[in-house]
Order: C-alpha cells, then sequence, then structure tokens
C-alpha cells in the first residue's frame, strides 16, 4: 500500500513537472523589455509592509508548492513580507495574483550568509510559504539544475524582474527580461574583471549592455535544459558599485547547482 502510494505520488510530481510555461516566452527580447504575460510562471514578487501598505523588493522563484527561493540579502528578520504569485503588471489588479502572506518563523536564510561580506557568497535563503501556491498556467515551479552542474561560458540564459531599468531609475509595472549570456567563472575572477569577489559557487552573466538592477535581487537566471524545460540557475546577487551597467562587470548570481544538499535540507 505505501510503496501504491509513493508511486502514485511520483507521477503527480513527473505530470505536474517543473520549468514548462503555458505560455511561450518566444518573443525574447534584449536589453530589458516586457516578458510575454505569465511566461515566467515561477517568478515572484517579495514585498515587505511599511505603513500599512506592501513594497516590492525582491524576486524570486517557486521551487515547491510552499517553496520560494530568493537571496539572503532580501530578508530582514525585522520585516513583515508576503509572496505575490501569478503577477505581471504590477500597476493592476489582473485576477491571477496569489497573495501569500509570511509568518516570520518561516524565513530561513543560510547560516554562513554575512551580510557585511556579499562577495564571500552564501546569498540564499528559502521562505516557507503560510499556504501551498494553487499551481496553475500562471503559477507554475521552477526547475533546480542538477547538483554542481556549470554552464559553458555564452549559455544564452534569461534575466527576469521588476528591478531598476537602469542604475537609479524607476521600476518597471511589468515583469522585465533580458538575456544574459553566461559568463564562465574563467573569464569573471579575472584581475580587471570581478577578480576575488566572485567565488566558484556563484555564476556570472551578461554584461555592459544588458544586466540585472537593484529590486531584481533574489530574482531566478532562466537557462533551458537540453529537454527544452527552464531551470533556474542563478539567484541574482549583486552587480558594480560603478552601477548596474558596467564594463568587465557581469551580474553576479548565486549559482544554486552549489546549494542542492542545502535546499534538500
Amino acid at each position: 500500500r505505501m510503496l501504491k502510494l509513493l508511486v502514485s505520488f511520483l507521477l503527480v510530481a513527473l505530470a505536474s513537472g517543473c520549468g514548462q510555461p503555458a505560455y511561450s516566452p518566444n518573443s525574447r527580447v534584449v536589453n530589458g523589455e516586457d516578458a510575454v504575460p505569465y511566461s515566467w510562471p515561477w517568478q515572484i514578487s517579495l514585498q515587505y509592509e511599511s505603513n500599512g501598505a506592501f513594497h516590492h523588493t525582491c524576486g524570486g522563484s517557486l521551487i515547491a508548492p510552499d517553496w520560494v527561493m530568493t537571496a539572503a540579502h532580501c530578508i530582514s528578520k525585522s520585516r513583515k513580507y508576503q509572496v505575490v504569485l501569478g503577477e505581471y503588471d504590477r500597476s493592476l489588479e489582473e485576477g491571477e495574483e496569489q497573495v501569500i502572506p509570511i509568518n516570520s518563523d518561516d524565513l530561513f536564510v543560510h547560516e554562513k550568509w554575512n551580510s557585511n561580506c556579499v562577495s564571500c557568497g552564501n546569498d540564499i535563503a528559502l521562505i516557507k510559504l503560510s499556504r501551498s501556491a494553487q499551481l496553475n498556467d500562471e503559477v507554475q515551479l521552477g526547475c533546480l539544475p542538477p547538483a554542481n552542474l556549470i554552464l559553458p561560458n555564452e549559455k544564452p540564459c534569461y534575466v527576469t524582474g521588476w528591478g531598476r531599468l537602469y542604475t537609479n531609475g524607476p521600476l518597471p509595472d511589468k515583469l522585465q527580461q533580458a538575456l544574459l549570456p553566461v559568463v564562465d567563472h574563467e573569464h569573471c575572477s579575472k584581475w580587471d574583471w570581478w577578480s576575488i569577489s566572485v567565488k566558484t559557487t556563484m555564476v556570472c552573466a551578461g554584461g555592459d549592455i544588458r544586466s540585472g538592477c537593484n529590486g531584481d535581487s533574489g530574482g531566478p537566471l532562466n537557462c533551458q535544459a537540453d529537454d527544452g524545460s527552464w531551470q533556474v540557475h542563478g539567484i541574482a546577487s549583486f552587480v558594480s558599485s560603478f552601477g548596474c551597467n558596467a564594463k568587465k562587470k557581469p551580474t553576479v548570481f548565486t549559482r544554486v547547482s552549489a546549494f542542492n544538499d542545502w535546499i534538500e535540507k
């Protein structure tokens, strides 16, 4: 009986799948433009409360019906949060949104995260939702990559988020996407690039033309696997202090495949 239950559970898990948007994200654009609505259905908006209203602060990825993955630097234990799933245009009530409150005990920041040293790594956190997400065409799970998988140089990936449109610029209403080719560690760690600031537990992507920016933090670096599904390979971590589009300073992400064990735990 137990085995039967297990088998049927596995079949359900496989059928629900992950990383396969119902809305094809085909009309890809560079230099950050509006995404196709709901074509990144695991993308969430992490919002904090201030003066009775909630404000977008970071992105994140839905990786299980009741778990969201984001960046450690997005979390402050003193703040009250909610997660919005099925969001596209933040200025409109579109009817697909699922707004889920977060209990303060359900914020799990990596124990080795040091907020005074972003470049030390471990910029990852998990948030347990106070109720499970209702999975549908607008809200789906993102896939985690296989443990320790390293992407090749120039692998095309997409950063998504509601982050600033340029350094110190406005936050957009509509979800943005930008093509960010991977910059492998060998290149990214060169002395005149990120040097020792970038660790092997990180992944660099993009460059001076296209990049993540403040507000994209915690959001996914989406890369397509051989089977066509999308995997969340990165969690947006930091950009250059010279601005979001600095030469030889690609956007740096926490490399998800370095943290599979921690996530499982």
